[in-house]
């Protein structure tokens, strides 16, 4: 563990280094924030609520996804993985003595560590201070930063999925935005699944995708109390236990792929 631990923290130090592309991407989630804010105004000058959502939940539900894009990663499909099985360094990653899951995973946590304060706090911040936002208690904050923590791991699972892609497609350009699109829309990226029919909603919510976004931000609003807080967390857990065994599964047979190709 003590070698996992000091990998997440040389990625956090790592990414901590690329300042004025932080600096970029926060006011970039905050501009995006603000203009997905304005259109959920227009929204509900014309409804009181939608799907159980008010104004200020609609209101703080835009800002949250700004400021979860990046701790989450749902953008970086494939990711470091899947560049390294282009350049064929992939092969250095098989030979350490480390479990090459386990690895990037603690990479992925210090990467989404930084990028909790980094890139997350901004965009938030700055619609707290322009709009009415339900912030929580501290036992919500506890409760929130558990879920948030679990779907960064349950979203690694899956980028981890599509990276090893790459060892049979090469250019992993097409899974990565096949996977992007499919995440945003089904994790309640775009608009919270709130919007969406009945039919449609269940059936996003009987995904993995639904443990990523939409789940962390109903703890943050206070949707989830006691037992019910329970199954989320517990519901969340079991995704990011299946897209990890999935990943684990499929490895070995990557790398046979490797072995054939004369890795």
């Amino acid at each position: 563990m003590r070698l996992y631990a000091e990998v997440a923290r040389r990625a956090f130090r790592r990414f901590s280094t690329y300042r004025a592309a932080t600096l970029a991407g926060a006011f970039t989630n905050t501009v995006f924030g603000f203009i997905q804010a304005y259109v959920m105004v227009a929204v509900f000058r014309v409804r009181h609520d939608v799907g159980g959502l008010h104004r200020v939940d609609a209101l703080t539900f835009v800002f949250l996804t700004q400021a979860m894009i990046m701790c989450v990663g749902l953008f970086s499909a494939g990711g470091d993985v899947a560049e390294r099985v282009k350049t064929g360094e992939i092969v250095v990653d098989l030979y350490r003595p480390v479990d090459f899951q386990g690895y990037w995973l603690a990479v992925d946590l210090g990467r989404a560590g930084f990028n909790v304060v980094a890139r997350g706090l901004p965009p938030l911040l700055a619609g707290a201070l322009v709009f009415d936002l339900r912030l929580p208690g501290p036992f919500e904050w506890a409760a929130f930063l558990a879920s948030l923590a679990v779907a960064t791991v349950a979203s690694f699972g899956w980028r981890f999925l599509v990276a090893l892609v790459t060892f049979w497609v090469v250019d992993d350009r097409g899974p990565a935005q096949l996977s992007t699109a499919v995440v945003m829309f089904f994790s309640g990226f775009i608009i919270p699944l709130n919007f969406f029919p009945d039919p449609l909603r269940w059936a996003c919510r009987a995904l993995p995708f639904v443990t990523m976004v939409q789940l962390p931000i109903e703890v943050f609003l206070g949707k989830h109390h006691g037992l019910d807080l329970a199954r989320v967390l517990a519901y969340q857990l079991l995704w990011a236990a299946v897209l990890l065994a999935a990943g684990r599964a499929v490895l070995p047979r990557a790398t046979r792929q490797v072995e054939a190709l004369g890795g």
